[in-house]
């Protein structure tokens, strides 16, 4: 990136009075000029905690939504208005009210990777780094898990206690990396450590060292001894491991560990934000309302 970029980037936040947030899959020139970098869970508790009155978020449309949904006082401008995660979209209202009507005492619990809609037909939403926590804290023993199947059934592998219902929704991403590639990788780097996130599906999981979600892939690996890392999810999080990790070596597991989505958010295009403050992020106040409960109980759940 070049020097004249940055420049006008930070001369337009001082102006605007804002920050920017970006999420570990996005482009490396992107987290690098980022003034927060995190996974969701840890940019949905950093949304409530800034002071400046602009949030320019790159990521995905629902964290976008997240943030607004936490800060109604604040402008949160998106990076790129067409970055959304088709995962969001896998779950729909009558689902929920199915499973409600046949299981009245059922908690529906909210992967954060939904639209706002979602989350406020929900009871409590969670990320991948604190979802087994938060269940097992609830009351509820019947649990409706929306919208991610294989996060949901890596949740109650640990929770043989809860009875869970799982929906059909998934990333395509993580679904797409395979047991047979992973088992080629460690086949080529066998001093290698796999590590895993949890929407991977249970068969990678299961030849995985150490199953997390981004951030807590990142801690593992920097705390590890070992020099080599097989990483089973998107390829953005390479940045930051190579950054914290200079003298370790962290391979994929194939070409297809790649959101396009994320990928779509450019420097310039975080110029465009601050320089235009749009696109903004606009909800409905009822569903805004709503939405905040599950949102602010996975927070203080989840402490």
């Amino acid at each position: 990136m070049n020097q004249e970029l940055k420049e006008r980037i930070k001369q337009m936040k001082e102006e605007k009075d804002a920050i920017i947030l970006a999420h570990y899959y996005v482009d490396g020139q992107v987290q690098e000029i980022a003034d927060f970098v995190g996974d969701s869970y840890f940019l949905a508790e950093k949304a409530t905690k800034v002071s400046a009155s602009v949030i320019i978020f790159c990521g995905v449309s629902f964290m976008g939504e997240s943030a607004k949904i936490l800060n109604p006082g604040k402008r949160v401008v998106m990076a790129d208005q067409y970055a959304d995660c088709p995962m969001a979209h896998m779950v729909d209202l009558e689902s929920i009210q199915e499973v409600r009507t046949a299981c009245p005492d059922v908690a529906v619990v909210c992967y954060v990777n939904s639209t706002a809609q979602i989350k406020a037909a929900s009871d409590v939403c969670v990320t991948s780094s604190n979802a087994v926590k938060i269940v097992d804290n609830l009351p509820n023993k019947n649990i409706f898990f929306i919208p991610d199947n294989n996060l949901g059934r890596y949740v109650a592998k640990q929770l043989p206690d809860k009875n869970f219902i799982f929906h059909d929704g998934f990333c395509h991403v993580h679904k797409s990396i395979h047991k047979e590639e992973v088992l080629r990788a460690k086949e080529a780097k066998p001093g290698a450590l796999v590590l895993a996130h949890p929407e991977c599906t249970e068969d990678v999981l299961l030849e995985a060292d150490f199953v997390g979600s981004t951030s807590q892939i990142i801690d593992f690996a920097s705390a590890s001894d070992c020099k080599e890392f097989i990483i089973c999810t998107e390829m953005g999080i390479f940045y930051e491991l190579q950054m914290k990790n200079p003298n370790k070596k962290f391979y994929s597991v194939g070409h297809r560990q790649f959101c396009p989505n994320m990928k779509r958010i450019k420097p310039e295009s975080v110029l465009h934000a601050l320089e235009s403050l749009e696109p903004e992020v606009e909800l409905e106040e009822e569903i805004r309302v709503r939405a905040s409960v599950p949102l602010q109980r996975m927070l203080e759940l989840a402490k």
